[in-house]
């Protein structure tokens, strides 16, 4: 695939045109049915010709895309994008889907497959296999078996498993040191399905999980405990349709994606920004049914963010 340079044809709108100069404005890399950077003045500068499930922009402009799987790719695959567009493949699918790749600290990526053998690896930039370990989720449904897995400072991974209900924290080893129940307290039976897609370690051991389909997202402290949850009733409409992505900013400002949250709602946002009092301070839409599975918060108010992302 080659890389594309925006054509004017590319129609979409922000929700916010038009701000104040005190508003929040934002650019970012969205990953999902569209793949794209958008300006933080409404204009993407950037797209992608396929479909992507995770995404990064590094410091030195290379763009990081985890490709849902294809003709081209029917495992998946994970391709790095230099600044000229040149595209090499890092790590060809060998089941049915790769569902992450985070380049890490130390030049590395660390992919998950899902399949029959569904599993974790890290890899280097040459495709060569640093760490491996079969993750212990269920294998049934293999479109659900996990999505964002992270690796820690310490050299440990978190992975969310869907269908087990739970974010896995993993040893180098594979060795499973604990988990974080995302079932809804006083529903044992887990009638509300709140699969965990995304899990977020930030500040002083805490860790911020967005539950897709359970419409909700969840802050549990270093002791594993729930200390704070965003719920449809915390926001002006429900805009939790289906949260996958998520990213912590470096003010403590949480930004969520709703990946059907333009299917019933056009108007719906398809990103929004809420403080940790819930206030929402910034929202964008595009009037697309296609959403946005996940993203990156690249600039604020024209202003690179900071260190890792925490996404």
């Amino acid at each position: 695939m080659r890389l594309k340079l925006l054509v004017a044809a590319f129609a979409i709108s922000l929700v916010g045109t038009g701000a104040r100069a005190d508003e929040i404005t934002h650019s970012f890399l969205a990953c999902g049915q569209k793949t794209y950077i958008m300006g933080a003045d409404g204009v993407p500068s950037w797209t992608y010709p396929a479909n992507t499930r995770d995404g990064y922009v590094l410091d030195d402009g290379i763009i990081i895309l985890t490709l849902s799987k294809s003709k081209l790719h029917s495992g998946g695959a994970v391709v790095s994008i230099a600044p000229d567009g040149k595209e090499t493949l890092i790590w060809k699918g060998t089941q049915s889907e790769v569902n992450s790749a985070q380049p890490t600290a130390d030049g590395s990526f660390v992919i998950t497959e899902a399949g029959n053998n569904p599993r974790l690896l890290e890899v280097s930039v040459a495709g060569e296999v640093l760490v491996e370990f079969p993750l212990a989720c269920q294998k049934e449904n293999h479109h659900m078996q996990t999505r964002m897995a992270r690796k820690l400072p310490d050299g440990t991974y978190l992975a969310p498993h869907l269908l087990n209900f739970a974010v896995f924290h993993y040893g180098r080893d594979g060795k499973v040191l604990g988990k974080l129940d995302t079932t809804v307290p006083g529903d044992p039976d887990r009638k509300i399905h709140t699969w965990p897609f995304t899990a977020i370690r930030h500040g002083d051991g805490h860790t911020l999980v967005c539950c897709t389909n359970g419409n909700r997202a969840v802050d549990f402290d270093a002791n594993g405990k729930i200390v704070w949850t965003l719920t449809n009733d915390d926001l002006p409409g429900k805009w939790l349709q289906d949260p996958c992505g998520g990213q912590v900013l470096p003010n403590g400002n949480i930004v969520v994606t709703s990946y059907a949250g333009g299917r019933a709602d056009r108007n719906a946002p398809k990103l929004f920004e809420v403080t940790r009092e819930k206030q929402v301070v910034w929202k964008y839409a595009d009037g697309q049914k296609a959403g946005i599975h996940h993203f990156q918060i690249l600039t604020t108010n024209n202003e690179k963010l900071q260190g890792p992302a925490l996404k």
